[in-house]
């Protein structure tokens, strides 16, 4: 069956280690032609300028106008929304994103998730996704996991919420940090069916990957 493209993806960013993941995502996602909607905390900000020396504004139109130009998208392709933007599309079941991905998330993200808390527009567009039955995709950065977070995750993978830490496999040799980034990114685009040409596929030798 050949991959189907959503649409419109939600992506956010939250406080986590793991900013190159999120970025290199919202790049591929645009470049695959999905319209996407981006949320982002106040501790990302942090994070960003931390492990890739990039300065996100606190007003999300300059956010969206940094990261259009960055990545080339279209008029219109990239939509970026407050934290309390509450009337935002994503925030209502008659408007949800296609699928939505939480790339880093945090412990107490993926906590708020699992609680319906919906505090601010990262929790409700999740809790959006998960009561309209949209993909959603969390991106767990943390090491050990701790009781507390793997019954978390239990209770969202049974909701039919994707688990997925960034566990890049070395079997495909990658020479560069960007290489595996793009590990992680393939499986997450593999989740929402989102094409790619990331990586080659296990079995696969030769030739252009698919």
């Amino acid at each position: 069956m050949s991959p189907v493209v959503p649409q419109t993806v939600a992506v956010a960013f939250t406080g986590a280690s793991g900013m190159p993941y999120g970025m290199r995502l919202v790049e591929c996602l645009l470049d695959a032609g999905c319209t996407v909607w981006l949320l982002y905390s106040q501790v990302a900000q942090i994070v960003a300028r931390q492990e890739m020396n990039l300065e996100l504004p606190s007003r999300p139109a300059e956010v969206e106008a940094l990261l259009a130009a960055r990545f080339r998208a279209a008029d219109g392709q990239l939509r970026v929304f407050g934290r309390e933007e509450w009337f935002a599309p994503l925030a209502s079941g008659s408007n949800p994103a296609d699928a939505m991905v939480v790339c880093p998330c945090t412990m107490g993200t993926l906590a708020a998730i699992a609680a319906g808390l919906s505090q601010n527009l990262i929790e409700r567009a999740a809790d959006v996704a998960i009561k309209e039955g949209r993909k959603l995709v969390l991106v767990p950065r943390e090491t050990p996991f701790s009781a507390i977070h793997l019954e978390n995750m239990l209770k969202l993978a049974r909701l039919g919420v994707v688990i997925l830490p960034p566990s890049p496999g070395f079997y495909n040799h990658p020479q560069t940090v960007g290489e595996m980034v793009d590990f992680v990114v393939a499986r997450v685009l593999d989740q929402i069916r989102v094409p790619h040409r990331l990586m080659q596929r296990w079995g696969e030798t030769g030739g252009e990957n698919p």
